[in-house]
């Protein structure tokens, strides 16, 4: 394995490590191994996925290979996607207003400075419910895609959610199988706020921020007529909010959008060594 360079990012503490492969000196069989080896904490750099920033069809900007830090490749992420945005922008890839494909479809994005705005790919309604008892709770979850399967469950005391027990029981349930999905814990702050933890799969743990949970919290919100705004604010573990907005009718928007801040963290060269085991 050659030496190449890797961008860290993080997206409200939801991190990422971006290396621009346009050149391709990183072998697609090779992305998931990579990705496991570079996502290691104290053996590797560290980080929740990585993102492979490769040329797409003519009628993007550029496309990208995504893998969590266990090397699976899920079809979205809303976080590395404002992330992706930022970098191809900053290193030249990509204008300020932008395209690139994704698993889950073509994602148009906006840089502004630090600020990213992207649109997501199509979001369909809710898919189903069921209530799932773990570490004596018991919750009802709904279920949406946002690219990338969710259940999300209305609670009221979420700093005692054991969030890592809980979220790995229901992760794995029957009545989310065979794929598995995210598991998000949201309380409802008001009529245009809510605040959420989320159990990511693919990391399988906690993470301090999740877009795509984000998206299914704020679309279910709306479609339950638990919050009546087109713009909502979703407050993250990270410390920071993103915004959730849309366009159309509520019941069923025709666009919809993630915005929040990023920031560049460090760049550096991944040496053979790293690859060690």
């Amino acid at each position: 394995m050659e030496k190449f360079t890797f961008y860290k990012y993080s997206g409200h503490g939801n991190d990422f490590i971006i290396v621009d492969n346009w050149d391709g000196q990183v072998s697609e069989k090779d992305m998931a191994k990579i990705s496991r080896f570079m996502c290691r904490p104290k053996f590797g750099i560290g980080a929740d996925g990585v993102v492979f920033i490769i040329a797409g069809p003519d009628e993007v900007d550029f496309a990208w290979r995504f893998f969590n830090a266990d090397g699976s490749e899920p079809d979205m992420c809303g976080n590395a996607s404002r992330c992706a945005a930022h970098l191809a922008n900053t290193i030249g890839i990509a204008p300020a207003e932008m395209s690139f494909r994704t698993k889950a479809g073509v994602v148009e994005a906006v840089v502004s400075d630090r600020l990213v705005k992207v649109q997501m790919p199509r979001i369909g309604r809710p898919e189903g419910a069921a209530l799932v008892e773990a570490e004596g709770l018991s919750l009802t979850y709904y279920r949406l895609n946002t690219g990338v399967p969710h259940a999300v469950a209305w609670v009221e005391d979420l700093e005692n959610v054991n969030v890592f027990k809980i979220g790995r029981t229901v992760r794995r349930h029957q009545a989310f199988a065979p794929e598995g999905v995210n598991v998000n814990f949201v309380k409802i702050l008001g009529s245009d706020k809510l605040t959420l933890r989320t159990y990511e799969r693919g990391v399988e743990d906690e993470t301090l921020a999740c877009g795509t949970g984000a998206v299914a919290a704020a679309m279910l919100a709306t479609f339950q007529g638990l919050i009546s705004a087109s713009s909502i604010i979703c407050q993250t573990r990270g410390g920071d909010d993103l915004t959730i907005s849309f366009e159309g009718p509520l019941a069923a928007p025709e666009k919809v959008f993630m915005e929040g801040k990023v920031r560049y963290l460090f760049s550096g060269q991944v040496e053979p060594d790293l690859f060690l085991k």
